[in-house]
């Protein structure tokens, strides 16, 4: 069966060969993911992309770095993924599954694409 794109990180798939996104809101997803993930002049012939996540490894786990991650994950997103729209980005600076507080920050962000009725949430550990 055909694929929209590769899925990443590269995987070997008995049936295609690589691994294939073969849905939409799978290639959405991913694409949300690599934009969060992705650090500014890290993508070649565009600079600015990314959001670039780990550049708030060392910032105050306060509200006031959590509105510079939202402003720029919304920038972002209307330049690159403009088929996107945010509904809402949640912080969370307690690990779920280990109860950690200290050096944690969870980041949920749920999105839709309205003209394919589709609806998903991303969710992001980042171990700082």
């Amino acid at each position: 069966m055909a694929g929209l794109s590769p899925k990443l990180p590269l995987t070997l798939d008995p049936a295609d060969g690589y691994a294939l996104n073969k849905d939409l809101k799978e290639l959405s997803r991913q694409n949300m993911k690599m934009l969060i993930l992705t650090n500014p002049g890290e993508r070649m012939m565009d600079p600015g992309f990314g959001v670039g996540i780990a550049a708030y490894l060392f910032e105050n786990n306060s509200p006031s770095t959590y509105s510079k991650i939202e402003a720029r994950i919304q920038q972002q997103v209307a330049k690159y993924l403009p088929y996107i729209n945010l509904e809402d980005i949640i912080f969370r600076a307690e690990d779920p599954l280990n109860k950690q507080e200290d050096n944690f920050l969870g980041l949920s962000i749920s999105y839709s694409i309205k003209k394919l009725g589709i609806r998903d949430v991303l969710e992001v550990p980042i171990n700082l």
